[in-house]
């Protein structure tokens, strides 16, 4: 088998993630490709090389720009912030490095864009990181909307609802509360404009509000204003004649994970919340009356890239499970030598529904995409 020199930027909750996915994935998997953590990179060399005793890197460096040009890093998975993707998947790109890159793709569509043509032009594998549409569940949902189990969808209402902003006086993080990039549009909303493609194909417009609904937060040395979004949704037309609904909270008082969609058609649905990942609810409008309803499938070896995990049905994974799965993908698609959904594509048509969404709470009207 072939080793594979990976080097993660950014070792904080989502390099962590993505370097335990690599030390297990060949085991859960038995990939092709077999990686090797050989380089982590953070913002100074102390920390960085906490992280390399932490997660059994090889070598660490304060400076990102050494990892990418480094000839022993075969793939780079970008866990930085996203003001900072741009800049690193063009080097990364540049040097011949397969990319693994965290969503949003980018903060803004036409750094989205300069990176999708970046790896287009380099010729190598890209990826971007939406981990929540790999759960067995959403797989399984996927797969029976194409097999026109639901018949013709008819509606889509998909939510991402957290609540680690909900109370007001909570002080928060100052990156957190500044910057568009760093707003729910960018940071949350990403995951549930993802699922809405996956499930529901292209979106042809939209209509969106946009709303900070705390404007200030206490500071150290006073109230803090609060320069991006804390909630935003849209209504929206599909290609297929779908019509649906987006929603992304960082204020949704009471949820931890409400990653959740409801998915109707003229012959079925399907509903699925994320705080209850191992499970997907389906509505058989065949059934007879007297038995017709939803009913709960537990998830198990049958369904996507459940067996890999447990021989169990019924016992469930979890979200690391999620990041395994991404990494499998992503080694999956070196070894082919061609990019796999959700690739920088994927990642830069999040981006065009979040820019329309803006454009669109700007002007209080529709927006075409």
């Amino acid at each position: 088998m072939d080793s594979l020199g990976i080097g993660i930027i950014g070792g904080g909750y989502m390099g962590k993630a993505h370097a335990v996915a690599m030390a297990a994935v060949g085991a859960v998997f038995n990939t092709r490709l077999r990686p090797r953590l050989e380089m982590v990179a953070a913002s100074s060399d102390a920390s960085a090389e906490r992280y390399r005793a932490a997660f059994g890197f090889a070598r660490a460096t304060g400076d990102w720009r050494t990892l990418v040009a480094d000839p022993a890093i075969d793939a780079v998975i970008i866990a930085a912030p996203q003001a900072t993707h741009r800049a690193i998947a063009e080097a990364a790109a540049a040097a011949g490095k397969h990319i693994l890159c965290e969503k949003p793709l980018a903060g803004t569509l036409a750094d989205a864009e300069a990176m999708g043509a970046a790896a287009h032009a380099a010729g190598i594998v890209h990826m971007t990181g939406f981990n929540y549409s790999r759960t067995p569940a959403t797989q399984q949902a996927r797969r029976m909307i194409a097999d026109g189990r639901l018949g013709d969808l008819t509606y889509l209402r998909i939510e991402h609802t957290e609540d680690f902003l909900a109370d007001p006086d909570a002080p928060p993080d100052n990156w957190r509360i500044n910057g568009r990039q760093n707003g729910t549009m960018y940071d949350l909303a990403a995951h549930p404009i993802n699922a809405a493609l996956a499930l529901g194909g292209p979106i042809d417009a939209l209509i969106a509000d946009i709303a900070t609904v705390h404007p200030t937060r206490p500071g150290p040395d006073g109230p803090v204003t609060v320069s991006n979004d804390d909630q935003a949704q849209f209504m929206c037309r599909f290609a297929s004649g779908a019509r649906g609904h987006v929603l992304a909270s960082r204020t949704a008082t009471g949820r931890k994970m409400g990653y959740a969609y409801d998915i109707y058609g003229t012959k079925g649905a399907v509903r699925f919340d994320q705080e209850d990942q191992n499970a997907l609810w389906y509505y058989d409008m065949t059934d007879p009356p007297e038995i017709c309803g939803f009913r709960k499938i537990l998830t198990g070896p049958a369904h996507p890239d459940y067996l890999q995990f447990c021989q169990g049905p019924g016992h469930g994974t979890g979200y690391q499970d999620q990041i395994i799965i991404e990494a499998r993908d992503f080694l999956e698609a070196i070894a082919d030598g061609a990019a796999r959904w959700p690739s920088f594509d994927d990642g830069i048509a999040v981006a065009r529904i979040t820019d329309a969404a803006f454009q669109s709470h700007e002007s209080g009207a529709w927006v075409s995409v």
